[in-house]
């Protein structure tokens, strides 16, 4: 648990003197008051033009404005920036660790405009550090790269008046590569996360019912940290160069990304800097999106966010709210489902096969514990202790909590229906294998899960959860049992692509969709019918309004959508 004094520090960093700026991604009440440090979105999947390495993006600052001027945004100073990599389950914290920090020079402090003349103003550099003993030391692979300016307009970045080149010359000019191997890129990008924040925020209003959904993030830019590493340094030590199957545990890695503060802050004379100094604290931390914005409740955000993952696994007091989830209520019309129209056609089981409640506060699996269904499987003590089915009264312990907090393993029941029989506890169809449960929310990658082409015309943004319907319904896969290829098996949960609808997925999962996936169907399922009843097709047709961003991505490295000029947005 948090430390009373690192509780202070936290509270005492984000009073003194910190900027406050409306945005969005404010997922937290102290670090909403301090943008530069504020994580929004974290994104891991193997690179879909380069197979043989994974691409990892930590974004900051939410919600910039593109027109944001005289004083742009940019990556703060005297901020640690960290991307942490878990990749071997029998030790304890990270094992890989790439650290950011960023220097600002002005180039000519007599004019009020960020460009002229060839000179930028907040000219922002970086130095990357990377760990591969869990922070016991670091090793420089980077030092003075270029971020590029703000993408203020076309006088600014074209003309003669400004610098005299093209935005995009800009950022292929920022793109390094480290002599150890990874390829880095730091700097301004349009915001890759897609949502109507008006509607989700004004009581669960997804999609709107009185009016158009809109991307709330439309138009905005973030702040981009994209690092593309081979493989082969990302894998624990001892793992085979070459994955036994796509399914490989060997290959499993945690992702998550972090910021930190000097614990002290002291406000000097006007026009002199603040002095800061003291041990570092986080402010912020990320991996699985939204689980700090519309999981846990507001006031154990400041607690969650100064967490670590594998301070959290120890730490059961925010366990509850995976176990039930609030989202579950508005699911639920013997709870507040009519109270939330927009998601009618979300519902969970209630009566699964005629026998299993997973509404909030009732038992879900957990009946069933120590009986002879559940040995050699998962949910066995034997074989995982009591992580999945802890106790009654916790019917998300068996598919929200370890989506979230450990991954999810190949082994019975987390296997599709295909090949089941009807029996949702005996093997079937292997589909995912990111099992990793030494930290809690990390985003988890397998790295033996080939990518989907962008091109395929099977690539779907609803990543796992469209895996798992070409393997229940397509031909091509529900004939046999065997372990396949099936598209988008390298989508979110199992790591994130820039293009995945993370937002329509996780309330998918949350109206049970993965129970349905294992074979515990819907309540509307009847004995020897087709599983694929209305319910299930409300679920999986159940879009939010807003199904993509608002900018292409790219097809190579960075990936990131160039950001909005200022003069280009609220057109």
């Amino acid at each position: 648990m948090k430390s009373f004094l690192s509780k202070c520090l936290l509270m005492l960093l984000c009073i003194l003197g910190l900027d406050a700026y409306a945005s969005s991604h404010r997922e937290a009440p102290l670090i909403a008051n301090d943008p530069l440090a504020d994580n929004t979105d974290v994104y891991a999947f193997v690179s879909p033009d380069k197979p043989n390495t994974v691409t990892i993006i930590a974004n900051y600052i939410p919600a910039e404005l593109p027109h944001g001027g005289p004083n742009y945004n940019t990556f703060g100073e005297n901020i640690r920036y960290e991307i942490h990599i878990d990749n071997n389950a029998a030790l304890p914290g990270d094992e890989i660790i790439y650290r950011f920090t960023f220097h600002r020079v002005l180039e000519d402090p007599t004019t009020f405009f960020n460009i002229r003349l060839g000179q930028r103003n907040l000219h922002t550099t970086y130095t990357c550090e990377r760990s591969t003993n869990g922070g016991a030391s670091f090793q420089v692979i980077a030092t003075n790269g270029d971020v590029p300016p703000p993408n203020i307009g076309p006088r600014s970045i074209e003309s003669g008046v400004g610098l005299g080149t093209t935005y995009e010359a800009l950022i292929q000019a920022a793109i390094f590569d480290a002599p150890t191997g990874e390829k880095l890129f730091c700097g301004p990008a349009d915001d890759p996360f897609f949502v109507d924040l008006g509607g989700v925020f004004d009581l669960g209003n997804l999609p709107r019912q009185n009016g158009p959904s809109r991307d709330g993030l439309g138009q905005f830019n973030v702040h981009s940290i994209v690092i593309q590493v081979p493989i082969s340094t990302l894998l624990k030590a001892g793992a085979p160069a070459t994955p036994a199957s796509i399914l490989d545990p060997d290959y499993v890695i945690g992702v998550w990304a972090s910021a930190s503060r000097r614990s002290t802050r002291t406000l000097n004379t006007p026009g002199n800097a603040p002095t800061e100094n003291g041990t570092w604290v986080q402010v912020s931390r990320l991996g699985m999106p939204l689980t700090n914005e519309v999981v846990i409740p507001i006031g154990w955000k400041d607690y969650w966010n100064g967490l670590t993952p594998y301070d959290e696994l120890a730490d059961t007091q925010l366990d509850g709210f995976f176990y039930n989830p609030e989202l579950a209520l508005y699911m639920d019309d013997a709870q507040f489902g009519g109270a939330v129209p927009a998601m009618a056609a979300l519902r969970i089981q209630r009566n699964a096969l005629g026998a299993f409640d997973f509404g909030n506060g009732h038992d879900g699996l957990f009946g069933l514990k120590g009986s002879a269904a559940v040995a050699g499987t998962a949910l066995d003590d034997a074989v995982f202790g009591t992580l999945l089915l802890p106790g009654p009264g916790m019917p998300r312990s068996v598919d929200l909590w370890p989506a979230f907090h450990t991954g999810v393993p190949n082994v019975p029941p987390y296997q599709l229906a295909t090949g089941k029989g009807g029996n949702p506890l005996a093997a079937g169809k292997p589909f995912i294998n990111n099992f990793l449960p030494n930290g809690g929310d990390m985003l988890r990658l397998n790295m033996a899960v080939p990518p989907t082409p962008r091109n395929d015309p099977k690539f779907s943004s609803l990543g796992l959860i469209q895996a798992a319907v070409l393997g229940l319904t397509d031909p091509s896969y529900n004939a046999t049992a065997d372990l396949q290829l099936i598209p988008n098996m390298d989508g979110f949960p199992n790591g994130r692509r820039l293009e995945d609808d993370v937002t329509r997925i996780e309330l998918q999962a949350v109206s049970g969709a993965v129970l349905a996936a294992i074979g515990l169907w819907y309540d509307d399922f009847v004995a020897g019918g087709s599983p694929v009843t209305q319910d299930l097709l409300d679920v999986l047709t159940y879009s939010t309004g807003v199904n993509q961003n608002d900018k292409p991505f790219k097809a190579e490295f960075p990936y990131v959508a160039s950001p909005w000029a200022g003069t280009e947005t609220g057109q």
